[in-house]
């Protein structure tokens, strides 16, 4: 085909416009809503929904991993009521005092006053500055979504780590005592060179 002033105009637009496409794809792809970390001792609430120990969860169950929020709590972080959503929407199964069945959260039994043996599963390892561990006042409200004074306004473990994680990684720390019934222990991982941090609510007996 001959080539005139229109062909040459119009293969121009055509190139920009898969230009344009392929930057879109590349941007979509290496976006914010790809995996990293979560808890699965104690067993977290978005681990038991994606090994099917919850059903119903939505899309959580997909990407355990990927509960991610602004970093800083107390002080910042996710909102009262979406704490251990990450303030993700799409993941609201994990803040409801019930599972999306209605039924209890399956929980973990621990002792107070012993140790315990916290583990993260790791999907993309980031540079990190601590692992902090909250647990829920005696007397917390069972029956609404996690807030901040449900909570003990310090962590009870806190564990500095410099550098990135290996793809499975424990500590230990002690448990608090004078706890019994169903406790909801908050594990905030915090990153390093971002804003964010990864948090999981797990749910134990004492």
């Amino acid at each position: 085909m001959r080539e005139t002033p229109r062909t040459r105009k119009r293969l121009k637009w055509y190139a920009a416009a898969v230009g344009l496409a392929t930057t879109g794809a590349l941007v979509l792809s290496s976006g914010g809503a790809t995996g990293h970390g979560y808890t699965d001792l104690p067993v977290s609430r978005q681990k038991l929904c994606q090994n099917g120990g919850v059903a119903n969860c939505g899309d959580i169950q997909w990407e355990p991993q990927s509960v991610e929020g602004p970093k800083g709590f107390p002080a910042a972080g996710p909102a009262d009521g979406r704490i251990c959503s990450g303030n993700h929407t799409n993941f609201g199964a994990l803040d409801k005092p019930t599972t999306p069945s209605g039924g209890a959260w399956p929980t973990t039994k621990v002792s107070g006053g012993q140790s315990y043996t916290f583990r993260w599963q790791f999907t993309a390892r980031h540079s990190t500055t601590d692992f902090k561990y909250y647990i829920t006042k005696n007397g917390w409200n069972q029956n609404a979504a996690l807030t901040r004074s449900a909570l003990e306004t310090a962590p009870f473990l806190t564990v500095p780590y410099s550098g990135q994680p290996p793809a499975t990684l424990s500590h230990s720390g002690t448990l608090p005592s004078g706890k019994s019934g169903h406790h909801v222990i908050l594990a905030v991982w915090t990153i390093a060179d971002t804003s964010n941090a990864f948090y999981a609510c797990s749910d134990v007996t004492f």
